[in-house]
């Protein structure tokens, strides 16, 4: 499987109309080059552009989808890929949400994610977003990804409950800080090890409302190696993803199989 992870530049004098359609058409460049693509969190505004985000909300599920759910949509369908199009404020039963969206290569929704572990502490993403409450797979063609978004990153049962659903890979679109790169690319890695799965974590670069971003998508093999990383300016990472290399590293070193705390893996037939 081909993967591209687009890591976009948010800049404060970039409307979010033209990040939008600048963004669909950087999807677009990747028909026939991608089966996979996937974006960063929170793009149209950045992610902390908390003033922004009941201005910028849209509906998800509602009769009449958002601009960004629309545009995705159509990007996703002229480009042939699946494409999670990372996350969108989507404003539902009077709530806001940090949701993520992937589509299929026909256009359709084929899943949302609602964040589960909200950024802020007592302040900002935290205080202003409900939190989502279900663990999300999604069966691409001989994969199955499971999806997380940037602060989760830091929560290991939220990945070790995404593996015991299926998930081989994990996709995590993120707006993470500069000054804890560090932590993201260690988090990246350790996430992948312990779980013997692939890590395809897509950030942003540029600034959120001051926030300097880190940039350095990253991708991670079932074994913990770096298959590719970014730096912090605009960038597309294209990998190739082996599916048999999860299993393979699990049967070699099946150190899953010897968890004694927390729930055991359901055996699967």
């Amino acid at each position: 499987m081909r993967a591209s992870l687009i890591q976009i530049a948010v800049d404060p004098d970039e409307s979010v109309d033209s990040r939008r359609a600048r963004v669909a058409g950087l999807v677009r460049e990747e028909r026939g080059a991608a089966d996979l693509v996937v974006l960063p969190e929170l793009w149209p505004m950045g992610a902390f552009a908390y003033e922004s985000f009941a201005a910028e909300s849209e509906s998800v599920n509602g009769p009449t989808p958002g601009p960004t759910y629309e545009a995705m949509a159509a990007a996703a369908r002229d480009a042939e890929v699946w494409l999670h199009a990372g996350s969108v404020v989507e404003a539902a039963g009077g709530a806001l949400y940090n949701t993520s969206l992937v589509f299929s290569p026909a256009g359709e929704l084929a899943a949302t994610y609602r964040k589960i572990h909200r950024f802020g502490f007592d302040k900002g993403e935290a205080v202003m977003m409900a939190a989502g409450d279900e663990l999300v797979t999604v069966a691409l063609p001989g994969l199955t990804v499971g999806v997380g978004t940037c602060y989760d990153l830091r929560f290991p049962e939220l990945f070790r409950g995404l593996v015991d659903a299926g998930a081989q890979a994990f996709v995590l679109p993120a707006g993470w800080p500069a000054r804890r790169r560090a932590h993201w690319t260690l988090l990246a890695r350790a996430r992948a090890v312990e779980n013997q799965a692939y890590m395809l974590a897509c950030g942003t670069a540029g600034t959120h409302a001051g926030v300097e971003q880190a940039g350095h998508s990253i991708v991670v093999d079932p074994w913990g190696e770096v298959l590719a990383e970014a730096g912090p300016g605009e960038e597309i990472l294209r990998v190739e993803l082996d599916p048999a290399k999860v299993t393979t590293t699990r049967e070699q070193f099946p150190a899953l199989k010897d968890r004694v705390l927390g729930v055991a893996r359901p055996e699967r037939g």
